[in-house]
């Protein structure tokens, strides 16, 4: 082992750490007052970077270059504040009194619409940025040059962590802030202006965020992935460090880029004779970090217990059976799917689009099971879309084994992941379990990723079509008969008394263990069955595209399906249906429609959840029922109108 290379990648770390602490301390802040679980915070890393690319290419140049650059790198920030301010006022201030998932839906889609704003201003091309003047040179470590833009990057940490708790702790508006995260409503009893309190913790956060991605410039160039990427380990560092801590934010940087600086600097080492690959656990460590301490301390490393928001919801209104109407308008919606390989002549896309509606619709379905009814929110239900994907795919090609039983045991390889998974994942509740289904799905797509031997790798598997007797339009009424049993079986067990005692277990954890419900079990049942259903939609899915990758367990097809389920409503056994048939049609056509589809789209979600809060079906069913009640209203006033003559 190199110990000097070691050590520089330790201070890496330290470096690496104080950038992931500023998204990841806004992103904390917006979330101990706001209580809003900002999906988009990582679309302003995103800006930040980018507008302070285009603000040194004007100031950062000739005689005043220091001052241009380090100038441009606050007013970077700060305008990313500002733009923090306006989609604040704009589009969250209507969402507060939503449910955590459509706030989520709803920065999601702001994601869409600012990823599609940075490309159409910046280009898709990756931008790199100037070396910061002053700080372009190295000093020398053990014989080996350090850049000396790094030792600034590891102080900046500390300095901005110092002044947070300073503004937090020895000013008026830090001590509104504090008590903001304790009690909102008796701060509002007060007097306290609520709305432009949370309104400059969102700017600030927001800032924040935009100078973790400014000072990155020197360092690594401004692209359209950004986002994500950043989001997605701010979420890790907030959940590990615990949600609301600013200094649990700063610990939890520090011990991911540490772990994530160490895989690195061992590399590839021989342990008892076997070769072990530590640099490949990076894609990976903060998961496992992140796994491991939800499972042994769900609240975090300095986070303070919660209580489990799914059980202090009021109780929903309960399942009705549907009525003959509704009855004979599905099978009709059924037959009509069923006559569309005959009409290929007229509608050649047709059957192939409603074939991916079906999966998608079984996919959204199976995760609706536990969102809806179970009350638990997931957001890696990928994790068993791809397991069952790979399960056949691997049982088809590796073990030979013939299509249509391939088809049958791969929700079972799905369905063992859940039961596994799911032993955890009931034990939390709220943000922590989101997040730890999150953290079970990526360890599932590092493996996959990474097992070339086995799955493939990066290229997937291919080659995996159905049997001969199943070609053409016969594997199109498979997959629908198939689904529709689904949905139907789905749906027998929700009405069902595992259904009610599930139901029970989501509105009340405290009345249903009072009546001898052991909620724990009837949840984790419940897990594993949507996992075997996720996992058939995935099998499925491999045999009508004849190929699979590792996109397939990805956080994007998580988000697919959350999408899904909220765009049809979750407090609706047809909110899954409409939501994947919307999800798909939508993008299907938007895409073809413009280059800017993902701002279309996210539009149209963004119009969807304002417009919409109870999501279409929802909206759909409060409709009827608003014009059964009118009806009989005017019945009976007539009625009495006719006693009365």
């Amino acid at each position: 082992m190199d110990l000097t290379g070691f050590l520089a990648q330790l201070l890496n770390g330290l470096a690496e750490a104080s950038s992931l602490f500023l998204v990841a301390a806004g992103l904390s802040l917006i979330f101990g007052v706001t209580r809003i679980v900002n999906f988009a915070h990582g679309s302003f890393y995103m800006l930040g970077i980018y507008i302070a690319y285009s603000l040194v290419e004007r100031l950062g140049i000739g005689a005043t270059a220091g001052i241009g650059f380090w100038g441009s790198l606050v007013l970077a920030s700060l305008l990313v504040g500002a733009i923090g301010a306006l989609v604040e006022v704009v589009v969250l201030r209507r969402i507060y009194k939503s449910t955590e998932l459509f706030q989520l839906l709803a920065t999601f889609a702001l994601v869409l619409i600012i990823n599609d704003f940075v490309l159409w201003l910046w280009g898709p091309e990756e931008l790199l940025g100037r070396r910061a003047p002053g700080l372009t040179g190295s000093i020398d470590l053990l014989g080996r040059p350090y850049p000396t833009y790094n030792l600034f990057l590891i102080v900046v940490g500390p300095a901005v962590l110092a002044l947070m708790w300073l503004l937090l702790t020895r000013t008026r508006w830090g001590v509104l802030v504090r008590a903001a995260t304790q009690d909102r409503e008796m701060l509002g009893a007060l007097g306290v202006n609520q709305a432009w309190l949370f309104t400059g913790v969102f700017a600030l956060g927001a800032m924040l965020a935009g100078l973790g991605g400014a000072i990155q410039l020197p360092r690594e160039p401004a692209s359209l992935v950004l986002d994500l990427k950043a989001i997605g380990e701010a979420f890790i560092i907030v959940v590990v460090g615990g949600m609301g801590s600013i200094p649990g934010a700063y610990v939890a940087a520090l011990l991911i880029a540490e772990i994530k600086a160490i895989c690195i600097g061992l590399g590839n080492m021989h342990i008892l004779g076997v070769e072990v690959s530590f640099s490949k656990l990076t894609l990976v460590v903060e998961f496992l970090v992140m796994a491991l301490v939800l499972v042994f301390r769900p609240w975090g490393l300095m986070g303070r217990p919660q209580a489990a928001s799914r059980n202090m919801a009021p109780a929903e209104a309960p399942l009705r059976p549907s009525s003959p109407q509704f009855k004979l308008l599905m099978m009709g919606v059924v037959a009509i799917l069923a006559s569309l390989p005959v009409l290929t002549d007229w509608f050649p896309y047709a059957p192939v689009l409603a074939q991916d509606v079906l999966i998608a619709v079984l996919f959204a379905t199976s995760l609706h099971f536990i969102m809806g009814p179970g009350g638990m929110h997931s957001f890696g239900h990928s994790a068993y879309y791809g397991l069952g994907a790979y399960g056949a795919a691997i049982l088809f090609k590796a073990v030979m084994m013939p299509m249509p039983l391939a088809l049958a045991l791969a929700p079972i390889v799905a369905g063992i992941g859940a039961l596994l998974f799911g032993w955890f994942c009931v034990r939390l509740s709220g943000v922590y379990l989101t997040m730890l289904t999150l953290a079970f799905s990526q360890i599932v797509w590092s493996i996959v990723f990474q097992w070339d031997s086995f799955t493939g790798g990066s290229n997937g598997l291919i080659g995996v079509w159905p049997s001969s007797w199943l070609s053409g339009s016969a594997y199109f009424y498979l997959t629908l008969a198939v689904v529709v049993l689904s949905i139907l079986l789905l749906r027998r067990i929700l009405f069902a008394p595992f259904g009610v005692a599930l139901r029970a277990g989501r509105d009340s954890t405290l009345r249903a263990d009072a009546i001898g419900i052991d909620v724990k079990r009837v949840q984790w049942i419940a897990f594993v069955i949507a996992g075997i259903f996720g996992g058939l939609a995935g099998a499925l899915y491999v045999f009508s595209k004849g190929s699979i990758s590792p996109d397939a367990l990805s956080v994007n097809k998580s988000v697919d399906g959350l999408v899904m389920v909220l765009l049809g409503g979750v407090q609706t056994l047809m909110g899954p249906i409409v939501g994947a048939a919307t999800f798909n049609v939508l993008q299907d056509y938007i895409m073809r429609a413009t280059e800017y589809w993902r701002a279309l789209f996210g539009g149209v979600i963004l119009l969807l959840v304002m417009v919409f809060p109870q999501g279409i079906a929802g909206f759909a069913r409060q409709a009827g029922d608003w014009w059964a009640h009118r009806q009989t209203a005017r019945m009976a006033l007539r009625s009495e109108k006719e006693k009365q003559a």
